[in-house]
Protein backbone atom coordinates (compact mmCIF):
# COMPACT_ATOMS: atom_id res chain seq x y z
CA UNK A 1 0.00 0.00 0.00
CA UNK A 2 2.99 2.50 -1.04
CA UNK A 3 0.48 4.99 -2.16
CA UNK A 4 -1.45 5.78 0.53
CA UNK A 5 -1.87 8.99 2.47
CA UNK A 6 -1.00 9.32 6.23
CA UNK A 7 -1.70 11.93 8.69
CA UNK A 8 1.08 12.98 11.47
CA UNK A 9 -0.38 14.68 14.38
CA UNK A 10 2.35 16.05 16.36
CA UNK A 11 4.64 15.15 13.23
CA UNK A 12 7.08 18.06 14.01
CA UNK A 13 8.36 16.71 17.34
CA UNK A 14 11.33 14.24 17.94
CA UNK A 15 9.60 11.03 17.46
CA UNK A 16 7.36 12.29 15.06
CA UNK A 17 9.85 13.67 12.73
CA UNK A 18 11.76 10.45 12.09
CA UNK A 19 8.86 8.72 11.95
CA UNK A 20 7.40 11.79 8.97
CA UNK A 21 11.25 10.63 7.35
CA UNK A 22 10.84 6.77 7.52
CA UNK A 23 7.09 7.27 5.87
CA UNK A 24 8.42 9.32 3.02
CA UNK A 25 11.52 7.16 2.41
CA UNK A 26 9.20 4.41 2.26
CA UNK A 27 7.42 6.28 -0.45
CA UNK A 28 4.26 7.34 1.66
CA UNK A 29 2.38 10.83 1.30
CA UNK A 30 2.43 12.78 4.35
CA UNK A 31 0.23 15.08 5.80
CA UNK A 32 1.49 16.78 9.08
CA UNK A 33 -0.61 18.55 12.06
CA UNK A 34 1.32 20.43 14.64
CA UNK A 35 1.10 23.37 16.85
CA UNK A 36 4.88 23.90 17.19
CA UNK A 37 4.63 24.91 20.99
CA UNK A 38 7.35 22.17 21.10
CA UNK A 39 8.03 20.71 17.61
CA UNK A 40 10.54 22.29 15.18
CA UNK A 41 8.99 23.14 11.15
CA UNK A 42 12.95 22.60 9.52
CA UNK A 43 12.63 18.84 11.14
CA UNK A 44 10.43 17.76 8.13
CA UNK A 45 11.23 20.25 5.27
CA UNK A 46 9.95 18.17 2.89
CA UNK A 47 6.29 17.50 3.88
CA UNK A 48 3.48 19.56 3.67
CA UNK A 49 2.59 21.31 7.54
CA UNK A 50 -0.68 22.43 8.46
CA UNK A 51 -0.44 24.03 11.74
CA UNK A 52 -3.27 24.10 14.16
CA UNK A 53 -4.55 22.41 17.66
CA UNK A 54 -6.08 18.94 18.23
CA UNK A 55 -8.06 21.45 20.90
CA UNK A 56 -9.75 22.89 18.72
CA UNK A 57 -12.11 20.64 16.67
CA UNK A 58 -12.61 22.85 13.69
CA UNK A 59 -8.74 22.93 12.61
CA UNK A 60 -8.60 18.86 12.61
CA UNK A 61 -11.68 18.41 10.67
CA UNK A 62 -10.39 20.98 8.66
CA UNK A 63 -7.18 18.87 7.89
CA UNK A 64 -10.08 15.74 6.58
CA UNK A 65 -11.97 18.07 4.64
CA UNK A 66 -8.99 19.34 2.39
CA UNK A 67 -7.47 15.99 2.23
CA UNK A 68 -10.32 13.15 2.20
CA UNK A 69 -7.71 10.82 0.83
CA UNK A 70 -5.95 10.11 4.26
CA UNK A 71 -6.03 6.24 4.89
CA UNK A 72 -4.66 5.93 8.41
CA UNK A 73 -3.19 8.69 11.27
CA UNK A 74 -0.10 8.42 13.73
CA UNK A 75 -1.05 9.82 16.96
CA UNK A 76 2.18 12.14 18.77
CA UNK A 77 0.76 15.28 19.72
CA UNK A 78 0.75 15.46 22.96
CA UNK A 79 2.56 16.96 26.54
CA UNK A 80 5.30 14.41 27.38
CA UNK A 81 7.06 15.40 30.48
CA UNK A 82 6.29 13.96 33.84
CA UNK A 83 7.65 16.07 35.92
CA UNK A 84 6.11 18.76 34.52
CA UNK A 85 2.81 16.64 34.66
CA UNK A 86 3.07 16.40 38.40
CA UNK A 87 3.10 19.94 38.69
CA UNK A 88 0.42 20.82 36.28
CA UNK A 89 -1.93 18.01 36.11
CA UNK A 90 -4.55 19.92 34.15
CA UNK A 91 -2.95 21.16 31.14
CA UNK A 92 -1.90 16.96 30.81
CA UNK A 93 -5.54 16.13 31.00
CA UNK A 94 -6.58 18.49 28.91
CA UNK A 95 -4.56 18.45 26.23
CA UNK A 96 -3.70 14.86 26.12
CA UNK A 97 -7.29 13.25 26.50
CA UNK A 98 -9.43 15.96 24.98
CA UNK A 99 -7.33 16.24 21.79
CA UNK A 100 -7.38 12.66 21.30
CA UNK A 101 -10.74 12.85 21.81
CA UNK A 102 -11.00 15.51 19.12
CA UNK A 103 -9.08 13.77 16.67
CA UNK A 104 -11.08 10.50 17.27
CA UNK A 105 -14.24 12.64 16.39
CA UNK A 106 -13.06 14.27 13.52
CA UNK A 107 -11.95 10.67 11.83
CA UNK A 108 -15.24 9.22 12.47
CA UNK A 109 -16.53 12.30 10.13
CA UNK A 110 -14.15 11.66 8.03
CA UNK A 111 -14.45 7.72 7.87
CA UNK A 112 -11.01 7.13 8.64
CA UNK A 113 -10.53 3.73 10.99
CA UNK A 114 -7.13 3.41 11.39
CA UNK A 115 -4.96 5.16 14.42
CA UNK A 116 -1.62 4.04 15.48
CA UNK A 117 -1.27 6.04 19.07
CA UNK A 118 2.13 6.76 20.35
CA UNK A 119 1.57 5.48 24.04
CA UNK A 120 3.92 4.84 26.76
CA UNK A 121 5.26 2.31 29.54
CA UNK A 122 4.29 5.13 31.82
CA UNK A 123 0.56 3.29 31.84
CA UNK A 124 2.42 0.78 33.78
CA UNK A 125 4.34 2.65 36.15
CA UNK A 126 6.02 0.72 38.29
CA UNK A 127 5.45 -3.35 37.14
CA UNK A 128 4.79 -5.89 39.47
CA UNK A 129 7.40 -8.09 36.92
CA UNK A 130 10.05 -7.48 34.55
CA UNK A 131 10.01 -7.66 31.27
CA UNK A 132 6.68 -6.17 31.51
CA UNK A 133 3.68 -7.44 28.95
CA UNK A 134 1.05 -6.00 27.33
CA UNK A 135 -1.52 -8.33 30.55
CA UNK A 136 0.66 -6.21 33.29
CA UNK A 137 -1.69 -4.34 35.23
CA UNK A 138 -1.66 -0.47 35.19
CA UNK A 139 -0.51 1.61 37.92
CA UNK A 140 0.35 4.81 36.69
CA UNK A 141 2.54 6.70 38.64
CA UNK A 142 2.38 10.84 37.05
CA UNK A 143 -0.68 12.96 35.41
CA UNK A 144 1.20 12.03 32.02
CA UNK A 145 1.12 8.17 32.37
CA UNK A 146 -2.31 8.62 33.63
CA UNK A 147 -3.56 10.78 30.46
CA UNK A 148 -2.19 8.26 27.86
CA UNK A 149 -3.95 5.63 30.13
CA UNK A 150 -6.97 7.32 29.69
CA UNK A 151 -6.38 8.00 25.96
CA UNK A 152 -6.24 4.28 25.04
CA UNK A 153 -9.34 3.73 27.17
CA UNK A 154 -11.65 6.36 24.99
CA UNK A 155 -10.20 4.87 22.18
CA UNK A 156 -11.32 1.32 23.23
CA UNK A 157 -14.69 2.90 23.26
CA UNK A 158 -14.40 4.54 19.50
CA UNK A 159 -13.73 1.01 18.02
CA UNK A 160 -16.63 -0.33 19.52
CA UNK A 161 -19.11 2.34 19.14
CA UNK A 162 -17.15 3.97 15.71
CA UNK A 163 -15.12 1.28 14.17
CA UNK A 164 -11.94 3.23 14.90
CA UNK A 165 -9.23 0.65 15.05
CA UNK A 166 -6.22 1.70 17.29
CA UNK A 167 -2.95 0.11 17.97
CA UNK A 168 -1.69 2.33 21.32
CA UNK A 169 2.41 1.74 21.14
CA UNK A 170 3.61 1.73 24.60
CA UNK A 171 6.83 2.50 24.03
CA UNK A 172 9.87 3.08 26.28
CA UNK A 173 12.39 5.25 26.66
CA UNK A 174 13.50 6.91 22.86
CA UNK A 175 16.98 8.10 22.36
CA UNK A 176 19.35 8.55 19.96
CA UNK A 177 19.30 10.69 16.13
CA UNK A 178 18.33 10.15 12.55
CA UNK A 179 21.51 8.14 11.60
CA UNK A 180 22.91 10.74 8.77
CA UNK A 181 22.77 13.11 11.67
CA UNK A 182 20.13 15.75 10.09
CA UNK A 183 17.25 15.72 12.99
CA UNK A 184 17.41 14.30 16.61
CA UNK A 185 15.67 15.65 20.11
CA UNK A 186 15.99 19.10 19.28
CA UNK A 187 13.75 20.11 22.55
CA UNK A 188 15.12 23.07 24.59
CA UNK A 189 15.88 22.76 27.48
CA UNK A 190 16.61 19.03 26.97
CA UNK A 191 14.98 16.96 29.76
CA UNK A 192 15.84 13.35 28.28
CA UNK A 193 19.03 12.09 30.18
CA UNK A 194 21.28 11.59 27.08
CA UNK A 195 20.78 14.86 25.71
CA UNK A 196 21.16 16.44 28.98
CA UNK A 197 24.06 14.16 30.26
CA UNK A 198 26.02 15.54 26.66
CA UNK A 199 25.06 19.22 27.27
CA UNK A 200 26.85 18.56 30.34
CA UNK A 201 30.18 17.08 28.95
CA UNK A 202 29.96 19.70 25.77
CA UNK A 203 30.52 22.54 28.93
CA UNK A 204 26.68 23.63 28.16
CA UNK A 205 26.00 23.25 31.67
CA UNK A 206 27.12 23.78 34.61
CA UNK A 207 26.08 20.49 36.89
CA UNK A 208 24.06 17.05 36.24
CA UNK A 209 22.94 15.29 38.67
CA UNK A 210 20.88 11.94 39.18
CA UNK A 211 17.19 11.95 40.54
CA UNK A 212 17.97 9.42 42.95
CA UNK A 213 20.45 6.85 44.24
CA UNK A 214 18.54 5.01 46.55
CA UNK A 215 16.29 3.18 44.32
CA UNK A 216 15.86 -1.19 44.91
CA UNK A 217 18.06 -1.69 42.00
CA UNK A 218 21.67 -3.01 41.94
CA UNK A 219 23.25 0.38 41.38
CA UNK A 220 20.80 2.68 43.44
CA UNK A 221 19.43 4.26 40.30
CA UNK A 222 16.30 3.84 38.17
CA UNK A 223 16.50 1.43 35.47
CA UNK A 224 14.65 1.93 31.95
CA UNK A 225 14.35 0.58 28.09
CA UNK A 226 16.63 2.79 25.67
CA UNK A 227 15.12 2.07 21.98
CA UNK A 228 16.61 4.14 19.15
CA UNK A 229 14.17 6.45 17.76
CA UNK A 230 14.59 5.13 13.79
CA UNK A 231 13.74 1.79 15.73
CA UNK A 232 10.51 3.58 16.98
CA UNK A 233 9.79 5.12 13.77
CA UNK A 234 9.70 1.33 11.66
CA UNK A 235 7.16 0.42 14.85
CA UNK A 236 4.91 2.69 13.33
CA UNK A 237 4.91 2.21 9.93
CA UNK A 238 4.72 -1.62 10.71
CA UNK A 239 1.75 -0.92 13.18
CA UNK A 240 -0.01 0.98 10.52
CA UNK A 241 0.54 -1.83 7.37
CA UNK A 242 -1.08 -4.11 10.52
CA UNK A 243 -4.25 -2.30 10.91
CA UNK A 244 -4.76 -1.61 6.86
CA UNK A 245 -4.43 -5.67 6.97
CA UNK A 246 -7.10 -5.85 9.07
CA UNK A 247 -5.72 -6.10 12.34
CA UNK A 248 -7.59 -5.62 15.20
CA UNK A 249 -7.05 -3.15 18.17
CA UNK A 250 -4.79 -4.13 20.52
CA UNK A 251 -1.28 -2.71 22.56
CA UNK A 252 2.08 -3.32 21.88
CA UNK A 253 5.05 -2.91 23.82
CA UNK A 254 7.58 -1.43 21.62
CA UNK A 255 11.34 -1.64 23.49
CA UNK A 256 14.47 -3.29 23.13
CA UNK A 257 13.30 -5.77 26.11
CA UNK A 258 16.81 -4.87 27.58
CA UNK A 259 17.15 -2.64 31.02
CA UNK A 260 19.69 0.11 31.92
CA UNK A 261 20.63 2.22 34.24
CA UNK A 262 21.00 5.88 34.41
CA UNK A 263 24.10 5.65 36.23
CA UNK A 264 25.11 2.54 33.79
CA UNK A 265 24.31 5.45 31.02
CA UNK A 266 26.54 8.21 32.66
CA UNK A 267 29.52 5.35 33.00
CA UNK A 268 29.00 4.71 28.74
CA UNK A 269 29.27 8.51 28.30
CA UNK A 270 32.57 8.84 30.21
CA UNK A 271 33.94 5.85 27.89
CA UNK A 272 32.91 6.92 25.10
CA UNK A 273 34.28 10.14 25.38
CA UNK A 274 36.92 9.97 27.14
CA UNK A 275 36.07 12.22 30.00
CA UNK A 276 36.24 11.04 33.50
CA UNK A 277 33.40 13.95 34.69
CA UNK A 278 31.85 14.21 38.20
CA UNK A 279 28.30 13.96 38.90
CA UNK A 280 25.80 14.74 41.70
CA UNK A 281 23.27 12.96 43.34
CA UNK A 282 20.06 14.57 43.75
CA UNK A 283 16.30 13.49 45.08
CA UNK A 284 14.20 10.95 43.85
CA UNK A 285 11.97 12.47 40.70
CA UNK A 286 7.75 12.65 41.58
CA UNK A 287 6.54 10.02 39.04
CA UNK A 288 9.07 8.14 38.34
CA UNK A 289 8.99 4.45 37.90
CA UNK A 290 11.96 2.48 39.75
CA UNK A 291 12.68 -0.09 37.15
CA UNK A 292 10.87 -1.20 33.67
CA UNK A 293 11.64 -2.66 30.57
CA UNK A 294 9.83 -4.60 27.93
CA UNK A 295 8.77 -7.95 26.16
CA UNK A 296 8.53 -7.11 23.11
CA UNK A 297 7.52 -10.45 22.06
CA UNK A 298 4.03 -9.67 20.42
CA UNK A 299 5.71 -6.85 18.30
CA UNK A 300 7.72 -8.96 17.23
CA UNK A 301 5.48 -11.59 16.19
CA UNK A 302 2.72 -9.92 15.30
CA UNK A 303 3.68 -6.69 13.69
CA UNK A 304 6.69 -8.60 12.16
CA UNK A 305 8.93 -5.57 13.68
CA UNK A 306 12.38 -5.61 15.01
CA UNK A 307 14.74 -3.33 16.99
Amino acid sequence: MLSQKVLVTGGCGYIGSHTVRELQRQNYEVVVFDNLVKGHRAAVEQAPVIIGDLLNPAEIQAVFAEHPDIAGVVHFAAYIEVGESMDRPGKYFRNNIQGSVNLLDAMSQAGVEALVFSSTCATYGTPEHVPVTEEESYKPESPYGASKRMAEQVMVWYDQLKGIRSTPLRYFNASGSSFDGRIGDAYKPATRIIPVLMEYVLGQRDRFYINGDDYPTPDGSNIRDYIHVDDLATAHIAALNYLWNGGESMPFNIGTGRGTSNLEIVNMVREVSGRDFEIEIGPRRPGDAVRIWADNTRARQILGWEP
